[in-house]
């Protein structure tokens, strides 16, 4: 079972990050979410009653307050989109594994078809922040719960890139522990949450 480890704050939207070209181009920045949502879709619905209460990677969560995190990141990031205000350090409401798949299901889809809808007028630096967030909550949910599915690779490594180019060693603060050091030849979702402070080796 993991331990408690690295601090996971819900980061502010990319208005407030470090101004960076994009990593990708819009199309190829929004087929990543998708997958990445796709897999924490499952992920979710992976979720047994009976590990609600294990620990996770983020020190202020267990599975449960961290999957109900998940559950509500894609509608609040298509609030913020759209200019509604959000709350990103209010507590997400409890749920369950079925009902929370479900849910989350249906709102990545609102969002995914917003981008869409978009089109080529879509910040992919907007986009690639998204995937960066539901890639690494992903990683600690199935770190946490044992899921022993391959994740996206494509989708860590569009986030390793967006991240390490957002979060200079220098401007760090207190949103992120350290990195922690892995060998290069690390699997790349395992590199992901290293840059982001948690250990995949615990």
């Amino acid at each position: 079972m993991p331990r408690l480890g690295g601090t996971c704050p819900t980061r502010p939207p990319p208005a407030t990050l470090r101004r960076t070209p994009p990593v990708s181009d819009t199309y190829e920045s929004v087929v990543v979410l998708s997958r990445a949502l796709d897999q924490s879709g499952d992920a979710i619905a992976a979720v047994h009653p009976d590990q609600l209460h294990l620990r996770t990677p983020c020190a202020e969560w267990d599975v449960a307050q961290l999957m109900a995190h998940l559950v509500e990141a894609p509608a609040k990031f298509l609030r913020g989109i759209e200019g509604g205000a959000v709350d990103w350090a209010a507590p997400a409401p409890p749920t369950t594994p079925t009902a929370g798949a479900a849910d989350f299901r249906a709102r990545a889809d609102d969002l995914i078809h917003h981008w869409h809808r978009v089109g080529a007028a879509a910040d992919p630096g907007r986009v690639d922040w998204q995937t960066t967030e539901i890639v690494l909550h992903t990683w600690d949910l199935a770190h946490a719960i044992d899921w022993e599915e391959p994740l996206v690779p494509e989708a860590a490594e569009r986030a390793l890139a967006f991240l390490t180019a957002q979060l200079p060693a220098a401007s760090r603060g207190t949103a992120f522990a350290p990195a922690v050091d892995l060998l290069d030849d690390a699997p790349v979702h395992d590199r992901l949450a290293a840059f982001a402070g948690r250990d995949p080796r615990l």
